[in-house]
């Protein structure tokens, strides 16, 4: 039944005008599939791993702008922001000053080509669903794109399969639905099949760095390109130490058997294996999904391997309709971008500090982008001017849809530069001016904290 499932789904992105080298890819994931793969990474086969620092490394500022000169950018911007009620790019999304994402982005990117004088070119890996809003978006950045290079490509897109049977699911209410993104590790696939690998190389560009349009930290700054060019490394990712907001989440790891660096996801975790997972002594590094390669060993990679670098599977099982439980269970294959790591021999991480990972996941993360813990200077670069980074947990029946978030802050975030977390349990409006001093926790059915009210954790909040 699979091998019939397999020319079905070959046949279904055909008809969709799916490129050859994603649909080989594709494949190649299908038979591990049907062979049981399931990508899981046994603590057993392990050892946690270390690294440098960038706080210790030594980069000249011409070695920084050299390395920035041949350096192109690409941002991975495909996601609609779904569970945060969004039906767009989420890099559109209001950051302040109505200031986007977006045009946060551009605007880095343009002034450090005017400090640097780099060409430093800025590509979105975009969605089917993410493009035209992204490129309407960009279209008051005349500047923005280089000459001979697009300024955005598309990842592509393959069919959800039924786990009954690894047929491709038919969903005729919302055919969209039958479809799903390959994971970010579609980037090689996408560079490969859509020719922009070599046109960069013919561009004289030597490395790309990668990031996600929600991590506004991921600046393509001159002093870790420098570090990474001085490196040799083919291949490296920018970590940072593990906080218990990361528990859940992938780690770094050395690899037993061969000792390459491997990156494993909390997907590829056994059950027996979480609590080492969420050891924070034992694996002290997660990604931040900020990675740098080189061109040259990228295209000799996909080269030898017919475009197909080999990233360890992921196996994901969701409903066809996400919204919707009792709709058919199907699984998505997937791929991570910073598993190719492991695919290059001499691979590199280096520890960054926090202000490089700020990414938004959810609201909580986005009151606190809103807020004043950080400043948004000329370059447009954040700067935290908090002392620490306050968490924020915030009632989700009422605040996790970016609407009714935007409802109970109608005039902005409050300050929390001085806070240490805020807990809203509860309907609450915040009025203009609101401080939060300490740890704050409002608790009630509902509320008001009316304009220039000092919140601080010697006080009582209860039902408002």
């Amino acid at each position: 039944m699979g091998s019939a499932g397999l020319k079905r789904a070959r046949e279904k992105m055909l008809a969709e005008g799916v490129d050859r080298v994603a649909i080989e890819t594709f494949a190649h994931y299908y038979r591990l599939l049907e062979h049981g793969e399931t990508g899981m990474i046994p603590e057993s086969t392990i050892d946690p791993v270390g690294m440098e620092s960038l706080a210790d490394v030594e980069v000249g500022e011409e070695a920084g702008a050299a390395a920035l000169r041949t350096t192109a950018v690409i941002k991975l911007n495909g996601g609609l922001g779904t569970s945060m009620g969004m039906d767009r790019a989420k890099s559109l999304l209001c950051v302040r000053r109505g200031l986007s994402f977006l045009d946060i982005i551009a605007r880095q990117v343009l002034h450090l080509r005017k400090q640097h004088g780099a060409p430093l070119p800025l590509i979105f890996m975009n969605s089917f669903r993410t493009s035209a809003d992204t490129m309407a978006a960009l279209a008051r950045y005349e500047d923005l794109p280089v000459e001979g290079l697009p300024l955005e490509f598309l990842q592509n897109k393959e069919p959800k399969l039924l786990t009954a049977d690894l047929m491709p699911v038919s969903w005729p209410k919302e055919p969209d639905l039958e479809w799903c993104p390959p994971g970010h590790g579609d980037l090689y696939t996408a560079l490969r099949g859509t020719g922009l690998l070599e046109t960069l190389l013919e561009a004289g560009y030597e490395r790309v760095f990668v990031s996600n349009s929600d991590n506004l930290g991921a600046v393509p700054d001159p002093r870790v390109a420098g570090w990474f060019a001085g490196s040799g490394a083919p291949f490296a990712i920018e970590a940072v130490r593990r906080t218990p907001s990361d528990r859940k989440g992938g780690h770094f790891a050395r690899r037993k058997a061969d000792g390459r660096i491997v990156l494993r996801e909390t997907a590829q975790t056994l059950d027996e294996d979480k609590a080492a997972l969420a050891d924070l002594d034992r694996h002290r590094y997660t990604s931040t999904n900020n990675l740098w390669f080189d061109l040259r060993a990228m295209k000799q990679a996909l080269d030898v391997r017919d475009g197909i670098l080999g990233l360890p599977m992921i196996r994901n099982v969701k409903n066809v309709d996400p919204g919707d439980p009792g709709s058919p269970e199907v699984v998505q294959i997937e791929t991570a971008m910073g598993a190719a790591i492991e695919v290059f021999e001499g691979s590199a991480l280096i520890e960054v500090g926090r202000d490089r990972f700020v990414p938004v996941k959810t609201t909580n993360d986005l009151l606190v982008l809103r807020s004043d813990v950080y400043d948004i200077g000329e370059d447009f670069v954040l700067d935290q001017v908090a002392g620490e980074i306050p968490f924020v947990d915030l009632d989700s029946e009422h605040y996790k849809l970016v609407g009714e978030f935007d409802k109970r802050f109608p005039e902005g975030a409050p300050s929390l530069k001085e806070a240490w977390s805020l807990k809203v349990a509860g309907d609450w409006t915040f009025c203009k001016g609101v401080q939060v001093v300490g740890e704050v926790a409002l608790d009630g059915p509902t509320g008001r904290i009316d304009a220039g009210t000092v919140l601080s954790d010697t006080d009582a909040h209860g039902d408002g």
